[in-house]
């Protein structure tokens, strides 16, 4: 599988990953229209799909910190995943990063039972699973600019996201998009929310994943000032009136 290609990963973390993703497996056929966790069906699909192109942002992350937040050290990262899912590719993050403290952000209940189920029996210490809306952790003081980074992965266009996880970065801190081969006008259309948010665009990231859909690209923003108490706006606004 290209998963084991030159990861340079120690043995334990292929274990915790094929131990989540026999779970996540088994749980799609239970239970696929109940959950929708993913469309995917076959095992190296969901490897080469969604498995390598959530290891893909590490580097990325890590290269970023290190150059413009933090220069002597990327550990002990607090990371956030918005719209977590199946969780992905925040668990995975997890999982591969086991010094990085994770919360995996999901709104729909099944979906955040499905976690609780994985993190449990694969007994990682270093994860939190919050269920609730971003537009209202933006605004709770307990999550409110409490993260280093903030990520997100297939949930919605760049200056929808931006206003879903800027409010949860901390000032230096950083904003990842994980997005596909060409989204340069995607976000050349997201400038204004960003700017809006307290941040600025860093970097695009060409990222190097197996994956067969084509090369990915890693959107980095670079939090330089406090979100404005108004952002993010009511639930449901950011997705119907985007900025």
């Amino acid at each position: 599988m290209p998963f084991f290609n030159g990861t340079g990963y120690p043995f334990s973390v292929f274990m915790f990953m094929f131990f989540y993703l026999g779970l996540f497996l088994k749980k799609r056929k239970q239970n696929l229209q109940k959950m929708n966790l993913t469309a995917v069906k076959d095992v190296n699909e969901v490897m080469e799909r969604h498995i390598d192109d959530s290891l893909a942002i590490i580097p990325p992350i890590k290269n970023s910190y290190t150059s413009h937040c933090d220069s002597s050290c990327n550990s002990n990262l607090k990371l956030v995943d918005v719209g977590t899912g199946a969780g992905l590719p925040g668990l995975v993050l997890a999982i591969a990063c086991p010094d990085w403290k994770v919360t995996l952000l999901e709104s729909m209940n099944k979906r955040c039972v499905f976690l609780e189920h994985a993190v449990s029996l694969t007994q990682l210490l270093n994860v939190q699973i919050v269920r609730g809306r971003a537009e209202t952790l933006g605004k709770d003081v307990s999550f409110r600019e409490q993260y280093d980074v903030a990520v997100a992965r297939a949930v919605a266009e760049m200056r929808i996201l931006a206003e879903y996880c800027l409010p949860l970065v901390r000032v230096g801190g950083l904003f990842v998009a994980a997005k596909g081969h060409d989204p340069q006008e995607e976000v050349k259309n997201s400038e204004r929310a960003v700017q809006l948010m307290g941040a600025s665009l860093l970097q695009l990231c060409s990222v190097e994943s197996q994956s067969p859909f084509g090369q990915r690209t890693a959107v980095v923003c670079l939090k330089s000032r406090r979100t404005p108490k108004k952002y993010p706006r009511d639930a449901g606004t950011p997705a119907k009136v985007p900025l």
